[in-house]
Parts: structure tokens; sequence; C-alpha cells
């Protein structure tokens, strides 16, 4: 009886490696396409991949659930030697991932259980998942699906779709204001709503281009642009306020 169990084990042991062998080969072969072959390397390229790893995990799965293999969780590892010397031919077999079996890195490979660190913060989330309700955990699980939902919504829409509403909003919300413009381009073109008045305060004599105005003289204006015709000073839209240095014309060069 004891002999027909260790048989099953090895059995199962072999059958166990030769899969997971698989699944390195395939690993191997998509890292290197990942690595060297990205340029051309194609969408349902990389899905093909990944069916593929998917299939040879579930038939790990497959196996280790099957009846007739052994349970090996009631199997125990014992280390028989430890040595901090370089041993070869476990280096050979580990494909040089593991060189020396030694006391220090025995704990991490024949562990069966998570680092302490891992469990304290597997404790600390049990902890605060169970202190959330059900009705809270509820209306959180809703509002995920919510935004999940419209987050694939936007995403499968096709981008002409996308494009369109872009621009039907920008078509009926202008960014700017029409009548605005018109007082600014005829202000500037055709002086229209521009008034002079005199800037406050009193002027300093001596200095050139700042004594009393002075008919055929320059001057200082403070313009005020209206939103339109026909509106006035408090009910503008917007105004615009500068001061502008005009010489007349009889003060130009060409006019003496």
């Amino acid at each position: 009886m004891q002999q027909r169990e260790e048989k099953q084990l090895e059995a199962a042991v072999e059958s166990l490696a030769s899969r997971v062998a698989h699944v390195k080969n395939a690993l191997h072969s998509f890292i290197y396409k990942l690595e060297n072959e990205y340029e051309r390397l194609t969408w349902p390229s990389v899905l093909d991949n990944f069916a593929l790893l998917s299939g040879q995990l579930n038939t790990i799965n497959k196996l280790l659930k099957n009846e007739k293999t052994p349970s090996f969780r009631n199997q125990v590892i014992i280390p028989l030697l430890l040595s901090p010397d370089r041993d070869d031919d476990l280096a050979k077999l580990t494909e040089q991932r593991v060189p020396v079996f030694s006391h220090e890195i025995v704990p991490d490979y024949l562990r069966t259980k998570p680092d302490p660190e891992v469990e304290e913060q597997e404790k600390q989330l049990s902890t605060e998942a169970a202190r959330i309700g059900p009705e809270v955990a509820q209306k959180q699980i809703q509002t995920l699906n919510k935004l999940c939902s419209n987050l694939l919504e936007k995403l499968n829409n096709p981008r002409d779709d996308r494009d369109a509403e872009s621009a039907a909003i920008r078509q009926n919300k202008p960014s700017f204001n029409p009548a605005d413009t018109n007082a600014l381009v005829g202000a500037v073109a055709f002086g229209k709503g521009l008034s002079k008045c005199r800037p406050p305060g009193p002027v300093a004599p001596g200095h050139p281009g700042q004594g009393p105005m002075m008919s055929g003289g320059p001057t200082l204006q403070q313009v005020t642009i209206g939103g339109g015709s026909g509106q006035q000073a408090g009910k503008m839209p917007s105004s615009i306020k500068t001061n502008i240095k005009s010489a007349s014309s009889s003060m130009h060069p060409y006019n003496r």
C-alpha cells in the first residue's frame, strides 16, 4: 500500500513538473517577444499568448484537483543537508537560480505561509472589511459598477461619435462674446465709442508731453469702449479702459 502511494506521488510530481515546464517555456517565449519583437507584435498575438498561459494554468489546476492526484498538502519537505558551499548539481537543476542551499535561503524556498509583513497586511485588510456594513458595501459596489459601466460605454463608442459630440459642444457654447468683439473692432478701426477727458490730478510742469492740454498738442486721453450704440455707460456689458497718447495732425512732421 505504501509503495503504491509512493508511485502515485512520483507520477503526480512528474506530471506536475512537466506542466510547469510548459508554462515556463510559454512565459519565456512571451517575454522574448515583448522585449525583442515589440515593434511587430500585434494585439491579437498578445491575446493568443495570454490564452495559452491561461489554458496551461487551468490544466495544472485540474491536475491538482483530480481525485487520483495525491494531496500535496499532506507531504512534508525536510532539508537533509544545508551547506554554505556552492552545489553544482543544484545549480544545474534550478538553471543557476539556486546555487547554494544554505540556512539563509531555505526559509524562503520552503515557506508554506506568506511573510509576516504580508500576513499583517492581510489581517488589517480583513479587519477594515469587517467594519463596513453590508449596506455600505453594497452602495460602494453599485457606485463602482456605475463608474465602470460609464467608462466602458465611453471606450466602446466610436471615435466619430465622440468627435461629433465635441464639435456640437463647441458650437453650442462659444468661447467669446460677439458684442464685445464687435465693439473692440469698431473702436480700433473707426474710433467708435471713444470719449476724451483730462486725466485727474495735478500736472507737474517741465515734463515733455505732460503740460496743460493745448489744441494741436499731444494729449492724454482716457478711452472707454462701450458694448454698442444706444447703451449707457452703466449698462455696458464690458468696458476696456486704456491710455492712448496721440498727436494731432498739425504736429505731424509732414504737415508742417
